[in-house]
């Protein structure tokens, strides 16, 4: 299976698209529909813990440098190129995950979509995923939305992502 038309353009409406580098909410270089850069950023820690010095560790994410060659406008070709190439490894992902009939474009595309946002390490380990495998598919929709909260608190924006994958998945 590939992701779909109506897919894709809930995954863009949610994951916005920037033409330049920018430091995402967690502290990792992104571009495009986010994009990661800099794989190995996303090792280092956010922060440095209190009494922890620069010896201790030597670099937290949002020290991470930006390259030069990245530093620059960024074509839509570019960016719809890069994004092809990460939803290509997610659909993998979901078809290894959920190796079953996944049975329908809409539920393959709100897995694409879960997981692109939250990591197939997240999907792996959710009951999304565990339900799904069951065939449960009305609860496997309910679980998704479970994955609304940023810092221990509702995020809005989540929330309707995860709503609106919700209602693909059940379409």
């Amino acid at each position: 299976m590939k992701l779909s038309g109506v897919g894709a353009a809930l995954m863009h409406k949610y994951e916005g698209c920037k033409n330049r580098p920018y430091l995402c909410p967690a502290h990792i270089w992104t571009i495009g529909y986010g994009h990661v850069l800099y794989q190995d950023q996303i090792r280092l820690p956010m922060v440095r813990p209190p009494g922890k010095t620069k010896t201790d560790i030597p670099m937290i994410r949002s020290e991470y440098p930006l390259k030069p060659e990245h530093n620059r406008v960024w074509t839509k070709q570019e960016i719809d190129d890069l994004f092809d190439g990460d939803v290509s490894s997610f659909e993998r992902g979901v078809l290894r995950l959920v190796p079953g009939s996944i049975g329908s474009q809409g539920r393959f595309d709100a897995l694409v979509s879960f997981s692109f946002n939250v990591g197939l390490g997240n999907l792996q380990n959710s009951s999304a995923r565990i339900k799904a495998n069951r065939g449960e598919w009305v609860a496997a929709a309910d679980s998704l939305l479970l994955w609304n909260k940023g810092g221990g608190k509702v995020l809005p924006g989540l929330d309707r992502r995860r709503k609106d994958e919700r209602a693909l998945f059940l379409s």
